[in-house]
């Protein structure tokens, strides 16, 4: 999907907020910059959340609670090993009533389950290729 402007990737973090359920964990791959927080404060937006959406940057993890149900936004960009995530109590986060949103997902490998869905956003210039994949079962 051709993401032209930021307008654009709330729009389309609003449209999967219908698809979402708790249990859910998806993954957002792609490189500094590219909309990975937008896309998800879109998708907030689209769950009933009305307040600020800040980056997880520096906390690793923003906590929201929309209607009932615990959502988890984590950035992993700052890990320096995957074992900080045993630490933080990762397994208490992802979890059959909360959904979680993982950026960075690569610095937790091994630790972290198979994703739900995993959302790729590629820089194109001014513009923003989004793709989302669902989890394969073999």
């Amino acid at each position: 999907m051709n993401i032209k402007d930021e307008q654009a990737m709330l729009a389309a973090g609003t449209a999967l907020s219908e698809q979402l359920k708790p249990g859910m964990l998806v993954f957002l791959i792609g490189d500094l910059g590219a909309g990975k927080t937008t896309f998800v404060r879109g998708v907030l937006r689209g769950l009933g959340h009305s307040g600020a959406v800040k980056s997880p940057t520096y906390n690793i993890v923003e906590p929201y609670e929309i209607n009932g149900t615990a959502v988890f936004h984590f950035d992993l960009y700052r890990l320096h090993d995957a074992e900080e995530l045993e630490y933080m109590g990762i397994r208490d986060y992802i979890n059959e009533s909360a959904i979680c949103f993982i950026e960075w997902p690569d610095r937790g490998e091994g630790l972290l389950p198979a994703a739900d869905l995993q959302i790729y956003i590629k820089i194109h210039q001014s513009e923003r290729d989004l793709q989302i994949f669902p989890s394969i079962d073999l």
